[in-house]
């Protein structure tokens, strides 16, 4: 059995870790660094670095911050925000990220997911997708959404540069389109749920999750560990994810990764033990 997996998310901008509510009104929450210090003591399973402002001010990915993270940090690292060609995302695995996220880069230029997944590796790509729900639609109540394999009218359009582009792609369809392309993992964001701490969007993660073959990461909403343990749930109700990226939670000092993962354990949900436990285990 995978052990599911819980990744804080570090949205950076001009150097700060900020996080906000539907992708404005960010508040500062620290040294990105520092930060990823924190959460690497805490065990979380891996980090996800995200500079929400690159693609819409046509900056540079964040090499420096990849860089000196890499340097102090030992779990798995994900880095985003303003990759353009396979020259950066070769770049940022040279700094020491251990996966690149695509999202943008990829609207504008679908070939290369296909061409970074033959160059580079499957393992190594992320494509990320802000999703909003179709505003012709009515949104369905957050508590009693529908369950696998029920009729929805729901649909939900791909958005880039941070959020700020509308694009007319239906976001399940083109999940499909860039798995088949050679994405490793699907990371998935509700735009409507971001920093609302309301919980995921479960029927958002159902559609996806049925159409690729790939791993989902639920994103957008995390509030508690019952959240994110609904987004892992595979059963009829549940998200079907693989792994949960949560923010506010975390940078605002609300609970801690360990204490998410001890709920997580006892709400049924495989996680990894901490590392004391998981050494006594094999004694």
């Amino acid at each position: 059995m995978l052990l599911k997996r819980i990744i804080p998310c570090l949205d950076v901008d001009k150097g700060r870790v900020v996080k906000g509510v539907r992708y404005v009104d960010h508040v500062d929450a620290g040294d990105p660094v520092e930060v990823a210090q924190m959460y690497d003591a805490q065990e979380a399973d891996e980090i996800t670095f995200l500079d929400i402002t690159a693609s819409h001010e046509g900056r540079g990915i964040l090499l420096d911050v990849v860089t000196r993270t890499a340097e102090t940090v030992f779990m798995p690292l994900t880095v985003g925000g303003g990759v353009r060609t396979l020259q950066d995302v070769r770049d940022l695995l040279n700094a020491g990220a251990d996966k690149v996220s695509i999202m943008t880069a990829a609207v504008e230029n679908p070939d290369l997911v296909g061409e970074a997944a033959v160059k580079i590796g499957s393992a190594n790509l992320v494509v990320a997708i802000d999703a909003r729900r179709r505003t012709d639609v009515p949104p369905e109540p957050k508590r009693a959404q529908r369950a696998e394999g029920e009729r929805s009218s729901l649909s939900w359009e791909v958005c880039t540069h941070g959020g700020r582009r509308p694009t007319g792609i239906d976001a399940v369809a083109w999940a499909a389109r860039m798995a088949e392309a050679g994405a490793g993992e699907i990371l998935l964001t509700s735009m409507d749920r971001d920093g609302t701490k309301s919980g995921y969007d479960l029927a958002l993660l159902r559609a996806v999750a049925g159409a690729v073959s790939v791993p989902i990461i639920a994103s957008g909403g995390g509030g508690s560990a019952e959240d994110l343990a609904a987004a892992l749930d595979d059963g009829p109700a549940g998200g079907h994810a693989q792994a949960a990226l949560a923010a506010s939670i975390f940078h605002f000092h609300e609970t801690t990764v360990g204490r998410v993962k001890a709920r997580l354990r006892e709400l049924g949900v495989a996680v990894r033990p901490p590392a004391l436990e998981a050494k006594k285990g094999l004694r």
